[in-house]
């Protein structure tokens, strides 16, 4: 179900995503505005981030974010319908933002496909650790990223390099899903709306239309 959640996001959450203290009810009230203004500045923060990796239209009028790990069966069957929704509409913006939460494999696939992005190869990364087995370990890590033509020790190399940095975003992606309410992976936000779940193309192609609509994409 699409769930328009950032706009309404409450005072105590926008000051959890901050890291700040929280504060009491009727402050919270007083400062609906301010709230209203943080929200719309948090939005921006999960929309647009140096390091997480880009697909379609990076000039699109509404931008997707997808949370997703690459162990999750869910988020490969969805995989196919964001590379549908790409297709079909030249506007869209994709960002990827890995949520690695099956496990040390998953982190290490996410660290990789983040890490690829310095040999301009992530999209090729990105397809081909979905599009492989479900269950992964370092050896079908490697093997994947030598099948999307990625020079595996120099990504090993900018992995050592870029860990602080890789692992942030990491850090920043999961501080973001957890605020926007997502229980697990895939989970999408939309302009301002929130898509929970494998969401069909349709369903896609309505969140799209209505932020486009609304002009917050």
């Amino acid at each position: 179900m699409i769930r328009p959640l950032l706009r309404t996001l409450t005072g105590a959450a926008l000051i959890a995503l901050a890291g700040l203290a929280p504060v009491s009810a009727s402050a919270q009230e007083k400062n609906s505005a301010a709230a209203s203004a943080e929200a719309r500045q948090l939005r921006e923060q999960i929309r647009t981030d140096a390091l997480a990796p880009v697909a379609g239209t990076r000039n699109g009028d509404v931008t997707v974010v997808l949370f997703s790990d690459y162990q999750c069966p869910y988020c490969r069957r969805f995989n196919s319908t964001l590379d549908a929704l790409i297709a079909a509409d030249p506007k869209v913006r994709v960002v990827y933002r890995d949520w690695p939460i099956q496990g040390q494999a998953s982190v290490l696939a996410a660290r990789a496909a983040i890490a690829a992005q310095y040999q301009n190869r992530h999209g090729a990364m990105h397809a081909a650790l979905m599009n492989g087995p479900v269950r992964l370990d370092a050896a079908s890590v490697k093997l994947f990223a030598r099948n999307a033509k990625v020079d595996w020790n120099r990504l090993q190399a900018d992995m050592k390099t870029h860990k602080d940095e890789i692992d942030a975003l990491l850090v920043r992606n999961y501080r973001f899903a957890k605020i926007m309410g997502l229980e697990g992976t895939p989970g999408m936000l939309v302009g301002t709306y929130v898509v929970p779940g494998a969401a069909d193309l349709k369903t896609m192609q309505q969140a799209v239309a209505r932020a486009r609509k609304a002009n917050e994409g």
